[in-house]
């Protein structure tokens, strides 16, 4: 059997079998396409995240458990999954030959026959089945959102099972509840009088015995809430982070922290439709059974809990417009704080060095000032639904047992039947007291789940029904065609009907005066934004068509500001690029003049970098993105302002190292330094949005020293 390395190769072995997949069921998928942000394991896809790559696909997959003799022949091919974390993908058995006909991942699509006796050493006894789905075109008119499912929901929705099981547990407790009041009022009336011992004991075990299934019910309903709110926790989150990261960078929000406020709603959301809210909503109705069956008893004393339960129904009603109000209020007064508070842990060098701590401490008091005094009306209303449902609780049974002593009077009730009422009113008064307190969390569920909504609704840059081509960047060729661009919400065009052309192995510096777009022209190039207007090209092709992961994949880019993670220089060095070789990263380091600081340091690349890279100077920061950029090896280097944070001298051995490692790539270089024009051959010029100027590099300097064309600081 052969061994697969999936060390080696990013995806591992479960990758290469949904390639083959693909191919098998003509579904078109590319490696990065299939990886992209994903949480892989030593970079390689594992079966419980499986059906998510295979999702982008159009491929619906389940992990099942059968022996080799059990598989379904109708649902191959299907993967089978081994003992050292290999795959294959079976593709046909034969049961009378006891053989099976595989595909590994190392032999492409070379289909080859196997002993099951083999197989069956290795095979963990899983596998993942995958079909198709069947694809709606635009002739079937309907709401193909609403046909994948809601993001919420229909997660809730695949756990019915659980909570199926949740709602009978739920029933039988309130059934059993009906034991106790039952055996109390035959003690009382039967037993008691009649001294009648041997009953006492019949029913003492009884009752017991249904205690006894009382609790163990519980017990079960509790661990099957808690398991379905596990599964849905998970699954859920991980829908909410695979959405934040993959959505479009036009859709970015203005406040980081007011964003990350609407995501954390999420709790309430998940506390609102936990184990309270089910049982809750699984005992109201029995209140009409527990009525019922006093009105067996004593028709008259049902009066007290109907009207004690619209009472506490009808008050909770009115408190909702209210609550709603001031749930929406606490919405947004909450994001603001949040907001605050990022924004100054973000900027606290900035606030610190412009006096601006008292600005900032007032805003931050105001904040919670005003959301003080909205929690305490918030809790308060609250309180009062619930303490108001806990007072008719006792009205209604100081009630019934007045009715009661004049109904036993009269001889038209006993006095066990009278106990047996009261706490089946009891347990008749409890879910609706329940229902009433839900009602004042409902508001902050209902806001919360709306701003969730705004958040899953927001367009993705990779979409699961739109299946691009794979075409990794080869030689670099770059070519901008009338591109028209505005930022979200910005009043002035970017670009205006911007053209140019910057061949494979070109190198071209842009430059203009802050503002004038030339950094947006290198997002653009990266996909991270798409223009309103005109085509951008890469090796002939509009990138619109490209993966993005696979369009990035081939870009080496230096930002003009540089963030880096939480973790080690290594971390951040080898970022988004598995199995790096130490010595191609001691190689980068030492052509972005980072080797110095390293070799000095004790950790060497096992250094602590902080949050954002607070731990390293601006030059070092910046000197890590080069090294990154350089680390990537791929055809085109973006870089903008890349020695605008570097000393003479680093600088200069950036130069050195640029003019050796940008040989046979397409280099776009964005910079105010005209020390680097010796890097380039073409200038273009951009002033306004729009090419004033393109053309090779002596030209263009002499025209902009002569003031023949716009501005270029």
């Amino acid at each position: 059997m052969p061994q697969a390395r999936h060390q080696e190769q990013p995806g591992g072995p479960l990758l290469g079998c949904l390639l083959i997949l693909c191919r098998l069921h003509e579904r078109k998928l590319t490696p990065d396409a299939a990886l992209a942000g994903l949480p892989l394991v030593d970079n390689a896809l594992t079966p419980s995240v499986f059906h998510r790559a295979a999702r982008r696909a159009g491929l619906t997959s389940r992990v099942q458990r059968h022996s080799l003799a059990a598989l379904n022949s109708s649902l191959l091919p299907a993967v089978l999954l081994f003992n050292d974390h290999t795959a294959c993908v079976i593709t046909g058995i034969n049961n009378e030959q006891q053989t099976a006909r595989v595909i590994w991942p190392e032999l492409a699509d070379a289909e080859v026959t196997v002993p099951l006796d083999s197989l069956e050493q290795q095979y963990t006894g899983n596998l993942i089945y995958a079909q198709p789905e069947f694809h709606f075109d635009e002739r079937a008119p309907g709401n193909s959102r609403r046909a994948q499912g809601h993001w919420f929901w229909s997660v809730i929705a695949d756990n019915r099972h659980l909570y199926r099981d949740i709602i009978i547990a739920a029933i039988m407790i309130n059934l059993l509840a009906v034991a106790m009041p039952l055996f109390v009022m035959n003690i009382y009336d039967r037993v008691v009088p009649n001294h009648a011992t041997h009953t006492l004991w019949v029913l003492a075990v009884g009752v017991l015995v249904v205690l006894c299934a009382d609790l163990g019910l519980r017990l079960m309903r509790g661990w099957f809430v808690d398991l379905g709110a596990s599964r849905a926790d998970v699954r859920l989150s991980a829908s909410i982070m695979e959405q934040i990261l993959g959505m479009k960078l036009s859709e970015r929000p203005a406040s980081a922290g007011s964003f990350a406020s609407n995501v954390q709603s999420f709790e309430s959301v998940r506390g609102f439709i936990g184990s309270v809210t089910l049982v809750a909503l699984v005992d109201l109705p029995f209140m009409l059974v527990f009525c019922l069956i006093i009105g067996l008893i004593n028709g008259l004393l049902v009066i007290p809990i109907i009207v004690g339960a619209l009472a506490v129904l009808g008050y909770a009603a009115l408190a909702q417009r209210k609550m709603r109000k001031l749930s929406d209020t606490m919405n947004r007064a909450s994001a603001m704080r949040n907001a605050t508070l990022i924004e100054s842990l973000g900027n606290l060098e900035t606030i610190k060095t412009t006096g601006a701590e008292s600005k900032m401490q007032g805003n931050w008091e105001n904040s919670i000032l005003f959301l003080s005094k909205l929690t305490t009306r918030m809790r308060l209303l609250a309180s009062s639904v619930s303490n108001g449902a806990l007072w008719a609780q006792h009205v209604v049974a100081v009630s019934l047992i007045i009715l009661g002593v004049y109904l036993i009077r009269e001889g038209q009730l006993t006095q066990g039947g009278l106990i047996a009422c009261y706490l089946l009113s009891s347990r008749a008064m409890s879910p609706v007291g329940q229902a009433a307190a839900l009602l004042s969390q409902y508001h902050h569920a209902v806001t919360a789940m709306d701003s969730l909504n705004g958040i899953m609704a927001r367009p993705r840059e990779r979409s699961n029904d739109r299946h691009r081509v794979s075409r990794p960047i080869q030689q670099g060729d770059i070519e901008f065609r009338h591109v028209n661009f505005t930022y979200p919400n910005a009043e002035r065009p970017a670009l205006t009907d911007v053209s140019f052309r910057i061949r494979a192995g070109e190198h071209v510096a842009i430059l203009g005066r802050n503002g004038s777009g030339k950094s947006t022209l290198e997002r653009l190039m990266l996909g991270l934004y798409e223009p309103d207007a005109g085509t951008i090209l890469m090796d002939g092709t509009d990138i619109r068509q490209l993966d993005p992961a696979e369009l990035r994949r081939g870009m080496g880019y230096v930002p003009q500001d540089v963030s880096l993670f939480y973790g080690t220089l290594r971390d951040n060095l080898v970022l988004g690029m598995p199995h790096v070789e130490d010595a191609h990263m001691v190689q980068a380091a030492e052509q972005s003049g980072l080797s110095d600081f390293i070799n000095t340091h004790p950790s060497g690349f096992d250094m602590q970098v902080g949050e954002r890279g607070q731990l390293l100077s601006g030059g070092q920061r910046q000197a890590v993105a080069i090294a990154r950029a350089l680390l990537k090896e791929s055809p085109v280097l973006l870089l903008d302002e890349p020695t605008g944070s570097l000393d003479q001298r680093n600088e200069e051995q950036i130069k050195h190292s640029l003019q050796h490692c940008a040989k046979g790539r397409t280099m776009v270089l964005v910079t105010h330094r005209s020390t680097l024009l010796s890097l380039v051959d073409r200038i273009i010029v951009v002033d306004n949005g729009q090419v004033v100027a393109n053309g090779p590099k002596a030209e263009v300097l002499d025209a902009l020293r002569q003031g023949k064309i716009g501005s270029a600081a």
